[in-house]
């Protein structure tokens, strides 16, 4: 049996994971809990939470682990975990993805950036940050990015066996997906032996941020005046890049022959086209560029492009920030970008 190395005041190892629709982190949860409880005889709950299931909404999966003299009655989510794994860089821009963190808590980001980084990122000023490249083993192994994240989480968290969780793999695409099996149990190691770990120096004058439960704005005295809409129903100043699992469409205009086809299949109307005359004179629409604040990276322009002017790369940071076309939108008489 796994003797837990910290536990809360009640008893518990806490884990949250912090990710979005279509990277695995509902599945990675459920294997990582199965693996404590069936493996190592520990008590074990995981639940996930999240909105429309669908690819690029937020997503949360909390694990919880005690000891089997210790039962687990709390359902509640994680708010103060012993460790936190980041499956998505972009989720800094929308979630305090580090919210509640322990003084000895871990964090583990998939990220190619350095340490320096992202500790600045994140504004962490103390704990453990792991860093692993979980996209690029993914893509290497063609598989996931949550098998290479388990790897990592198994190394940092350090008292779970790894041999557990290759056989709760096993168990897991065995069945329906035996030709998936290798594949997943080589990026499972990848990610055990390639993360990257660092102590961070903790700052005394810094203070950990605490969580509380947000009230609900619902209640009788403090709802909402009925019919009022507090959130725009428009998408001018929404930002879609957290979305994105990673990948993102380039375009090489000196390819492009303006048939529109991207256009046709952008589910977000994420692509700029400006009035002008063909070679004949007659008026054509001729495209400008992609407004990456629109694009959550389906690449569908990438499938039906006719002259490969558009290709799938993967994002790096300032890269949408760099390439954006901006979209102009009259505004009460004004341009919004």
């Amino acid at each position: 049996m796994a003797i837990l190395p910290k536990k809360n005041e009640l008893g518990f190892y806490e884990i949250r994971l912090e990710s979005i629709g279509g990277l695995g982190a509902n599945l990675a949860g459920k294997m990582l809990a199965e693996a404590g409880v069936i493996g190592h005889g520990l008590n074990g709950t995981n639940f996930s939470s999240y909105g429309s299931e669908k690819k690029g909404s937020p997503v949360k999966s909390f694990i919880r682990f005690s000891e089997p003299n210790v039962e687990i009655h709390d359902h509640s989510p994680v708010l103060e975990p012993h460790v936190i794994g980041i499956f998505h860089e972009g989720l800094y821009k929308t979630v305090d993805v580090v919210r509640g963190l322990r003084k000895d808590g871990i964090v583990l980001v998939n990220s190619t950036r350095s340490f320096e980084e992202v500790k600045a990122d994140l504004h962490l000023t103390h704990g453990t940050l792991a860093i692993v490249d979980a996209l690029g083993i993914s893509v290497e192994e063609q598989t996931r990015v949550n098998t290479a994240m388990l790897g990592a989480l198994i190394r940092v968290i350090d008292f779970l066996d790894p041999n557990y969780i290759v056989e709760t793999l096993k168990r897991t695409f065995g069945k329906k997906y035996p030709e998936l099996v290798d594949a997943n149990i080589r990026t499972f190691n990848r990610g055990y032996v390639e993360v990257k770990i660092f102590e961070i120096t903790p700052d005394e004058q810094e203070p950990v941020r605490t969580v509380n439960r947000i009230e609900s704005s619902l209640g009788y005295e403090t709802q909402e005046i009925g019919g009022l809409i507090s959130a725009r129903a428009n998408s001018i100043q929404k930002d879609m890049s957290s979305s994105r699992l990673g990948f993102i469409p380039k375009l090489d205009l000196e390819k492009c022959i303006h048939c529109g086809q991207c256009d046709a299949v952008c589910p977000d109307f994420c692509f700029v086209a400006k009035e002008g005359t063909d070679k004949r004179g007659r008026p054509q629409m001729f495209l400008q560029g992609i407004d990456y604040q629109y694009c959550k990276g389906c690449l569908k322009c990438v499938s039906v492009c006719p002259t490969n002017a558009l290709t799938k790369v993967r994002e790096t940071k300032y890269f949408a920030e760099q390439n954006r076309i901006p979209h102009q939108f009259p505004y009460y008489g004004e341009e919004v970008y």
